[in-house]
């Protein structure tokens, strides 16, 4: 059985670090390309970032971009999202998501393994 589980949310105050793990088990994943994708309360789920199946391309939301930081460890199928100088918006619950021999890009319907999910809360 294919899952992914993350880890690493919690509370923290603006301007701090979290970094995200996604622990990817019950199969392959050195074709699979990865994203994190979140939603915050009351919105709809947005793109954060992802990384190609080859691991050499990445795609960043405007949003993040120059504070986060997606990679892979394909010894350990893990998948992180290194987080910092974190704001009260990038409140939300995140997802990882994983697709075969993807190149990356944040549309949604693309990927079709989730996890499920960890809340990260930045207070002000």
């Amino acid at each position: 059985q294919v899952q992914l589980v993350e880890s690493g949310g919690g509370l923290v105050q603006a301007g701090d670090s979290l970094k995200l793990s996604c622990a990817a088990s019950g199969r392959t994943f050195s074709n699979c390309g990865f994203a994190w994708f979140r939603q915050a309360t009351g919105k709809e789920r947005e793109f954060v970032a992802s990384i190609s199946y080859t691991g050499r391309t990445t795609n960043y939301a405007d949003s993040v971009k120059g504070r986060f930081t997606i990679s892979t460890d394909n010894a350990k199928n893990t998948v992180y999202l290194q987080m910092n100088n974190l704001k009260p918006d990038d409140t939300a619950v995140y997802y990882c998501a994983a697709a075969d021999w993807l190149i990356g890009g944040g549309r949604s319907n693309d990927y079709y393994y989730w996890g499920q999910g960890t809340q990260v809360t930045v207070s002000s």
